[in-house]
């Protein structure tokens, strides 16, 4: 068992750290300790050390490596799993030196150490170069496989069926290649020819089959810019299957999206759209988007064509149809419905790649689908997800979980089939994956461990949309994996290395200080950053509604973070953020069923309307409270003296409490569940973040500038007194089929306790059934949370 004397650079710290690669291995594969063990205990599993053979590098200058050909034998001879899974962690471990500090693992461009030290190898020897090449080899492999090709990944699904090269535009190099002088030959000729289209023609297939460097060069050559000319003359007298030939050159020449030919060419191609059959403008279509060129008009040509024709439609031009919907980005609202029925006719007949290919396609064009239609996709890919690619599988959870479908046995054969997959899954991939779990408040911890597991090695490979996605996945599901400080400071350096793309991307910034937050960690320099005016103007720009999520994270860093003495929000801001969730909240929140019948059968329980608040004590977490105050030996205390407005309203909603209604709170659409399975079965929620607007203020401490009617400010409350905040939860504030808070709502009851409250909790599994009983037994459900004896004893 090889020990690495490893030299790890995180933010503000340097260590030496001795590391066992074999420990490393069993703390991944794992223990059967409980989940809350691994909880309370994330590190346990990562200690120990064992002597053995040592790579270190003595002199950096030299790059010379001390190796051991027993020991190295031995590694190898391990599962090849764990090769593939470590090669480039156990690269960075061995290899580390004063040059790597000129390669920040921080960008996936950055060149790794190895790829610096075979030129720089002087003295060493054949077998030292020989392990330098392999290192290299597995680098170069892992760097090819982690860079995703948004242009060609999408189009796997063509190389399924013969049928797709008539209607696709192969992008792969010439099978035989010309010589370069042919090419000046042809250039050289263009003057001179009588320029017929069948002649321009042939120049065009001729040389696009040059080979890479002489067919680069010809875009800025004025002999080949005559050429184009010619075409853009003659372009009336081109056959369409001629023109469509000079285009698809196009795509192997390289010519820029904005050149003049291209110009021609679309014209004429919407000239001619109807003249033309649904292979060719298919082919057309895709020939658009290998060379880059937005083309609007001939898409909308293109989809009328296809609406009147929709019957002729075969099946692979139909999934190439789809395609190009997705890459244009466009949702023909009046093929909605025919796209719907052609999938389901088609259903048992799509190849599994051509069912990722769909999905992609409507992700990525916006397109809605009914929960039918993509219930029975999902119960195919349910049933063959292991003959499946991960491409396509995560395009397949890409639209799960834009139309958040709680489809169990697809995510519970999910959680067999993916985990031993995330190595080998590029780094934006395994973000999908991890953004469908949380997404759709899927707890599923061999999951999260494996994504964990894997994580550091690829994180220099992450955008700034990537690290702040999985941050935000495993803070909303209030996980903190068994390697959480080395899963944490790699994404946390990864966003400090990605600092400026937030300025474009304001909203990623947020995202991940809020995932952060939601698992109590708070780096002080990105939070400075985010508060700062100048970035916070930015966030009041952006396309999204990001006020809720500033607001969110303000109001938590001042009361989590009471030595913090970075940038704040403005009170103006503060005030202006509180006004608009307490309006959203008298609408949507106040209101639900569940909280009015709690509110109004606590005011007849302890004495009236006084006793009682239902508002929001902390306005930035999103959701209602239901405040009861008592003394010391258990007495209610009025207090609600100046209730506002709200709650008055509240008193005459009348709401009444139907069977349909209560079918709904208590079981959702799953209509044969009996209350009692609610709280094991209850229905994937929406997901919490963006469902309820805005984020509140404190009653007890409220926002810097915003006066107090009532409350006294936080810390200053009146002696012996018990402040209850009762959460009447609904199941949008839980992990699917279970009783794990998501992470918003662990914030919340985290900070008020932080504000010296007691948090009792009115859980929907037990609250919902209850509703459909009498009146006396709610009451009587109420007293015992309220005058819990241990509450009392607590405070």
């Amino acid at each position: 068992m090889a020990t690495v004397l490893m030299c790890r650079r995180l933010p503000g710290l340097s260590r030496v750290t001795a590391f066992s690669t074999t420990a490393k291995h069993k703390a991944q594969r794992g223990s059967s300790k409980s989940k809350k063990e691994k909880r309370d205990k994330p590190g346990a599993a990562k200690t120990g050390t064992e002597s053995g053979a040592t790579i270190q590098l003595l002199k950096p200058q030299d790059y010379r490596v001390l190796y051991n050909p027993a020991a190295y034998a031995k590694g190898r001879a391990g599962s090849q799993q764990h090769v593939d899974r470590d090669s480039s962690q156990a690269l960075g471990d061995t290899f580390t030196t004063q040059a790597l500090q000129t390669f920040p693992t921080a960008s996936s461009q950055a060149l790794p150490p190895v790829r610096n030290a075979l030129p720089k190898a002087k003295s060493s020897t054949l077998l030292e170069q020989t392990i330098l090449a392999m290192l290299y080899k597995e680098e170069a492999e892992k760097e090819k496989q982690e860079l995703h090709n948004s242009k060609e990944d999408p189009r796997v699904f063509q190389k399924g069926r013969p049928e797709y090269r008539s209607l696709s535009c192969g992008s792969a190099e010439p099978a035989q290649t010309l010589p370069a002088e042919e090419g000046d030959s042809i250039l050289e000729s263009v003057a001179g020819c009588e320029g017929s289209p069948g002649i321009l023609t042939d120049y065009f297939l001729k040389l696009s089959r040059l080979p890479v460097e002489p067919r680069a060069a010809l875009v800025s050559d004025p002999r080949f810019s005559a050429l184009c000319h010619r075409v853009v003359t003659a372009i009336r007298l081109f056959s369409t299957p001629d023109l469509i030939q000079v285009l698809k050159a196009c795509v192997p020449l390289a010519v820029p999206a904005s050149h003049p030919l291209l110009n021609a060419c679309e014209a004429e191609f919407c000239r001619r759209a109807w003249d033309m059959g649904l292979e060719q403008l298919l082919l057309v279509a895709d020939c658009w988007r290998c060379l880059d060129r937005s083309v609007p008009s001939y898409l909308g040509i293109l989809f009328s064509y296809a609406n009147l024709h929709w019957q002729d439609l075969t099946l692979p031009q139909f999934v190439q149809l789809l395609y190009i919907i997705g890459e244009g980005r466009r949702s023909p609202a009046d093929l909605s419905q025919k796209v719907e029925s052609t999938i389901l006719k088609h259903l048992d007949a799509f190849t599994l790649e051509e069912l990722g290919a769909i999905c992609l396609g409507l992700f990525k064009s916006l397109s809605g689908i009914s929960d039918h239609v993509m219930r029975r996709i999902a119960d195919r890919v349910a049933l063959q997800m292991e003959d499946m690619s991960t491409y396509a599988l995560v395009n397949v959870l890409k639209m799960l979980r834009y139309t958040r479908m709680d489809h169990l046995p697809l995510m519970r054969e999910l959680g067999r089939v993916i985990p031993a997959r995330i190595p080998a899954t590029n780094i934006q991939g395994i973000m999908h994956i991890a953004l469908t779990y949380s997404s759709l408040h899927f707890f599923d911890e061999d999951v999260l461990v494996a994504i964990a597991t894997s994580l550091p090695s690829k994180v220099s490979y992450c955008r700034s949309k990537d690290a702040a996605k999985f941050l935000w996945s495993f803070g909303c599901l209030d996980y903190e994996p068994p390697n959480e400080e080395e899963f944490y400071s790699s994404l946390i350096k990864q966003l400090n290395a990605k600092l400026h793309e937030f300025s474009k991307f304001p909203e990623h910034l947020l995202t991940a200080l809020l995932g952060l937050a939601f698992v109590k960690r708070f780096p002080e320099d990105l939070i400075d950053f985010a508060l700062r005016e100048e970035f916070v103007r930015k966030t009041r720009g952006s396309k999204y509604e990001l006020n809720k999520d500033l607001f969110t994270l303000g109001k938590s860093v001042e009361i989590e973070c009471p030595t913090y003495r970075g940038s704040r929000l403005p009170p103006q801001l503060c005030q202006e953020f509180t006004e608009t969730v307490l309006s959203f909240a008298e609408q949507e929140i106040y209101v639900r069923p569940e909280i009015v019948e709690a509110t109004s059968l606590l005011e007849s329980m302890l004495g009236g309307p006084e006793y009682v608040k239902n508002h929001m004590i902390l306005p930035h977490t999103r959701s209602s409270d239901v405040e009861v105050r008592l003394t010391m030996d258990g007495h209610p205390i009025p207090f609600n003296f100046k209730d506002p407005v709200a709650a008055k309203k509240l008193k005459g909603m009348g709401v009444s409490l139907t069977d349909d209604l209560m079918s709904q709170l208590i079981q959702g659409r799953a209509h044969n569940q009996s209350p009692t399975e609610v709280g094991n079965e209850a229905r994937i929620p929406r997901q919490e973040r963006g469902d309820a607007a805005g984020t509140p203020c404190l009653d007890g401490a409220l926002p810097a500038g915003a006066k107090s009617r009532v409350e006294p400010k936080a810390g200053l409350w009146q002696p012996r007194e018990v402040r209850l905040a009762l959460q009447v939860s609904n199941r949008n504030h839980f992990c699917y089929s279970s009783k794990r808070l998501l992470g918003l709502h662990c914030l919340k009851r985290r900070q008020l306790r932080l504000l010296g409250y007691e948090v009792v909790e009115i859980p929907f599994w037990e609250w919902f059934p209850l509703l459909k009983r009498t009146r006396s037994e709610k009451l009587s459900y109420l007293h015992y949370k309220v005058f819990c004896p241990a509450l009392l004893t607590k405070a």
